[in-house]
């Protein structure tokens, strides 16, 4: 199995974009590849944003951006106040905030996969693709009750103790979903056990992704 690497500047730290609908989206979707990108890549910088994340949400999702990316956040991370489940009907506004963010110029983009079922996930997935046009994205899945799994084509392979601290972060972190039956250690460590043996990981683990475009 071949690695992926990028090709940048390799004298310049890897930039990276994490996008996220949810406040739990990105941690849930590619945490463990985050901490994996930072026992690479120790000076890896991220920019964190989440688009729907008021009140005690945005609470969460700062605290989770601190423990996932520990000191290599750009800045603070990016948080918007759109209503949950309605972003497809303020797109434009969603659009606006998506082009704000092109002078970043990551090397790597984390963002939903393109057919998930929830409306909010498919649309940042879209306009993800539609504003950064020459980039890296890989875009991560969220288990949930719609059953829209499908077969990624990405594979990261983890070691246990990567998938214990991010299932760990999660648990600490969003105690607001502690409530909702699907969110719960087995479910996120089950997901990342069948990815493990759809790719033959060494550990048995892995976080799967969707790449539409890569140029080797």
């Amino acid at each position: 199995m071949q690695c992926l690497s990028f090709a940048r500047d390799v004298a310049s730290p890897l930039n990276v974009l994490c996008l996220g609908a949810h406040s739990d989206d990105i941690e849930i979707g590619c945490g463990g590849t985050v901490l994996r990108l930072l026992q690479k890549y120790p000076d890896c910088l991220f920019h964190w944003v989440v688009f729907s994340a008021a009140g005690i949400r945005g609470a969460e999702a700062r605290r989770s951006a601190e423990l996932f990316t520990r000191t290599n956040i750009v800045r603070e991370p990016i948080l918007k106040s759109y209503k949950d489940g309605f972003m497809p009907f303020v797109g434009a506004e969603v659009k606006a905030t998506l082009e704000e963010l092109k002078p970043l110029a990551p090397d790597l983009i984390f963002t939903h996969y393109r057919k998930d079922a929830h409306q909010d996930h498919r649309l940042i997935s879209e306009l993800t693709a539609q504003t950064f046009r020459n980039h890296l994205i890989l875009e991560y899945e969220i288990p949930k009750y719609d059953g829209d799994m499908g077969q990624p084509n990405i594979f990261v392979p983890l070691e246990r103790e990567m998938c214990e601290r991010k299932i760990g972060y999660l648990m600490e972190t969003f105690r607001s979903q502690q409530d909702k039956r699907w969110f719960r250690e087995d479910t996120f460590l089950s997901l990342m056990r069948l990815r493990g043996v759809e790719c033959n990981a060494p550990s048995g683990y892995a976080e799967a992704f969707y790449g539409h475009k890569l140029i080797l």
